[in-house]
């Protein structure tokens, strides 16, 4: 992508600054729950230890704006290069190092502190289509150390209180709303910031369809379960009862709340009932269209995200039920398509037409351009408010399980 329109400065805009200060204190805050003999656990077998993503962040930082955007030498190259890159190792290819094979805790918190202070006093010369890669990316990772995290055994964390739900809603009765033809507009401008799988913006004529109103919840995947489907990650089972692993504590499974469950979960239940999950364009039109034709910024309209309308930006640690915050619903009347969990499609990764690598960051999508990863739309729980911008996309594996990943039913009848 071109920096032509991002040759703004730090300095020129000044609220970057204080946005980088604020996914930092986030990051710090999700660091200091972790107690100190956890921090060489993996908890989740595909990914890195939590020693790793201390160092990745500000090591990301240091590279993408010190070292390439302003060419600045590196003080340590040697984590300049060992915290650069996170893995997504494919299933069964499990990562084999040892906490030896990392440097202490001590030596990580002063690498960090050095960066910053030294990026910090840079930040007037670094473009600002860079920061604002740093600043997000931090933001990205504030969800995958929430995730992480919830993978935690409980005695290696320090419990935080739940956050208010936002407003319970009535009971969930499963209802399919009609969405007329009509088109939807996917990725966006180069003249705004965006990643590069956010590019090019176009248009995609959308045939009519019907859609689920609320996530499946946990109450109707019990049924699936129930006939003889494997139960998603999330949940125990335990003295003949269903359980709800949560981020701090085990509770029973709560029905109205939206089911956790990979793509290959997802994909197995709508079969079960003769129904598919919605393509990236189809959840577009649902969330963003509207009867007579226009389009939004969020489902809800123009109005910037704020807590009634959903559960997003850390509001809670764990799900609300799928009724809550029907101030977010879509025009169509569709609830819950940002915020409560992610919702995969059935689109897999790829790229739009037109798409190109960062120069600055070649890797960030072409390498999961694979048939293996699919779109997922919304945010969760614990996605950053900057994220929900309606031309974002996520991805992960098809069979990836500890995700915050939801779903709904689509139909052509």
């Amino acid at each position: 992508m071109s920096t032509t329109a991002f040759r703004q400065t730090i300095h020129e805009t000044a609220p970057l600054a204080t946005e980088l200060r604020e996914a930092r204190a986030r990051t710090d805050f999700l660091f200091r729950i972790l107690t100190p003999d956890a921090w060489y656990e993996r908890p989740i077998g595909e990914r890195h230890r939590m020693i790793f993503y201390l160092g990745h962040l500000e090591a990301f930082d240091w590279n993408m704006v010190a070292r390439r955007a302003l060419g600045r030498p590196s003080f340590h190259p040697e984590f300049d290069r060992l915290f650069e890159f996170g893995i997504d190792p494919a299933e069964g290819n499990l990562p084999a190092d040892t906490p030896a094979d990392w440097p202490s805790l001590g030596e990580v918190h002063g690498y960090n502190e050095r960066v910053r202070a030294e990026l910090d006093a840079m930040l007037d010369d670094a473009p600002e289509q860079i920061v604002r890669v740093a600043i997000e990316h931090r933001w990205m990772h504030a969800e995958t150390l929430a995730y992480l995290l919830h993978n935690m055994p409980r005695e290696r964390k320090r419990p935080q209180p739940q956050p208010a739900m936002g407003g319970d809603g009535a009971p969930a009765r499963p209802t399919m709303i009609r969405i007329t033809a009509g088109e939807a507009t996917l990725g966006q401008s180069r003249e705004h910031f965006g990643w590069d799988n956010e590019f090019e913006e176009h248009r995609i004529a959308v045939p009519a369809f019907s859609i689920g109103q609320y996530k499946i919840t946990n109450g109707e995947y019990l049924r699936f379960v129930e006939a003889g489907a494997r139960p998603p990650y999330f949940w125990l089972h335990r003295n003949g009862a269903w359980f709800y692993r949560g981020m701090f504590e085990l509770m029973p499974l709560p029905f109205d709340w939206p089911v956790y469950a990979t793509h290959e979960e997802a994909e197995a239940y709508a079969k079960w009932l003769g129904a598919g999950l919605p393509t990236e364009a189809q959840f577009h039109r649902a969330a963003y269209g509207t009867p007579d034709g226009t389009e939004s910024s969020y489902p809800w309209g123009e109005d910037a995200p704020s807590a009634e309308r959903g559960n997003f930006d850390f509001a809670r640690w764990d799900p609300a039920p799928v009724t809550a915050h029907p101030a977010g619903d879509s025009a169509w009347g569709v609830s819950q398509l940002v915020g409560n969990g992610w919702e995969w499609t059935s689109t897999p990764f790829a790229p739009f037409a037109g798409f190109r690598t960062f120069d600055f960051y070649p890797r960030y999508s072409a390498a999961f351009f694979d048939d293996d990863h699919f779109v997922m739309k919304g945010g969760s729980p614990q996605t950053a408010r900057c994220l929900l911008r309606r031309s974002f996309r996520n991805w992960f594996r098809h069979r990836y399980a500890y995700v915050y990943g939801t779903f709904r039913l689509v139909s052509h009848g």
